[in-house]
């Protein structure tokens, strides 16, 4: 945590890590929190003391009343969402209207690009992404092609704009013989949450983070997804619509590289993946259903089942390496507290040929394992490294020792107070 620096948390496979829950320890050292990417298709859940909050486009910072968050320009937000996930905070008893600062520079998902995305899905047949339909790739392509409609445009001749963008949506749908929609009733409480937006500071947000780095404040930058769901350096075209490695946090927050300080990369002791691509861990068979049951590994927006595996260390050394990783946390030990054999995933194997790296298009590689004894131990009720069993110190050697980055962070149950910091 350094001072007059931005730090950056972010999933580095395919995200569902529970960033959330590791912004939410970390925030009492931070002055800022910042979301830099992606909108409501992200789902960070945050449990302690007795109450759960799933939230999709607020920074995970927001439950320490002292502290401003900030959703900075690379994110997009959509007013109806954004409003039902700020009320429920109100009715729980969060002040944040003064705390929740939004950046005139993000874009807003309209009613219209949501029925886009299911459109263009639908257009795609077997071929399909598996987006969370909530309209952010049609938004992110606008922004794109500089048709969109931003944050700031609520400042001054909305309207227009507003019904400008949506018969451009409709002559789009016309034509793609996409009509059997309606929304009437989503529209209404689009509108309801524009006005509701107008009640939270719409600044500046590039401006007012390098002033509080200046002041030599601290920031940290809390990524979406993960590094393989990259526009860029993912498994594309199964990836996001935003950059979500850490050169987003430059351009999603407006601050400079040389503010950068810790980047910190957060993945699961094992591997899950939502929606369509390539998974080269990927077990179907009992192993992958009892990592999906004692996980509880369902999207926490879409619901949908996720995808599971063996840790896959050939993506954790491409995603470290595209990141500038300097610190690892691992989430989810307990997890494998009752297999008794763990495995990890050390090279890529197709057709004769091995790679220890990530290639241009991972489908079709089956995945080479190493073998490591289960610790078979009750890790939730552990409040130390100390406590560890010799077996999960060995599994977090060997990561230390193939990454070269220290895991600094061990998480063993959901609740914030299941947090180990092995530097202790």
């Amino acid at each position: 945590m350094n001072k007059g620096k931005v730090d950056a948390l972010l999933g580095i496979v395919f995200g569902d890590e529970g960033k959330g829950k590791v912004v939410d320890v970390f925030t009492p050292g931070y002055d800022v929190v910042a979301r830099f990417a992606g909108g409501p298709n992200a789902g960070h859940t945050i449990i302690f003391e007795g109450k759960k909050f799933v939230l999709r486009s607020i920074p995970s910072g927001i439950f320490d009343e002292g502290k401003i968050n900030i959703i900075g320009n690379g994110c997009v937000i959509a007013p109806d969402l954004f409003m039902a996930e700020a009320m429920e905070l109100e009715t729980a008893g969060y002040s944040i209207k003064d705390r929740l600062h939004i950046s005139k520079r993000a874009h807003l998902i309209l009613p219209t690009h949501r029925v886009l995305d299911r459109a263009y899905e639908a257009a795609k047949g077997k071929a399909k992404v598996g987006t969370t339909g909530k309209g952010i790739g049609p938004t992110y392509s606008e922004k794109a092609s500089r048709t969109g409609l931003r944050v700031g445009d609520i400042l001054e001749g909305f309207t227009a704009k507003y019904q400008a963008l949506k018969a451009r949506h409709e002559q789009i749908l016309k034509d793609l013989n996409y009509t059997d929609y309606d929304i009437t009733a989503e529209e209404e409480a689009w509108l309801k949450g524009i006005e509701y937006m107008r009640q939270f500071p719409l600044t500046d947000t590039e401006v007012e983070l390098n002033e509080v780095l200046k002041a030599g404040k601290n920031v940290l930058a809390e990524g979406a997804q993960g590094t393989l769901l990259d526009i860029d350096h993912g498994t594309y075209p199964f990836v996001s619509s935003s950059n979500t490695v850490s050169g987003g946090v430059c351009t999603g927050l407006g601050v400079a590289p040389n503010t950068i300080g810790e980047i910190f990369g957060i993945f699961k002791a094992y591997s899950t993946r939502v929606g369509s691509g390539p998974f080269p861990v990927e077990l179907f068979d009992e192993t992958g259903d009892k990592l999906r049951e004692i996980g509880h590994e369902y999207g926490a927006v879409t619901g949908r089942n996720r995808r599971c595996g063996w840790l896959d260390m050939v993506a954790l050394k491409y995603a470290i390496m595209v990141n500038g990783v300097t610190q690892l946390i691992m989430m989810k030990a307990d997890v494998l507290d009752t297999f008794p054999t763990i495995r990890v995933c050390v090279a890529y194997e197709k057709d004769g040929v091995t790679l220890n790296h990530m290639p241009y298009n991972t489908e079709g590689w089956n995945a080479v394992y190493k073998d490591f004894p289960g610790w078979q131990t009750d890790l939730t009720k552990m409040t130390s490294p100390a406590e560890f069993p010799a077996e999960l110190n060995d599994y977090i050697k060997f990561i230390e020792q193939e990454t070269g980055v220290p895991v600094t962070i061990v998480s063993v149950g959901p609740d914030r107070a299941q947090t180990i910091n092995m530097e202790k």
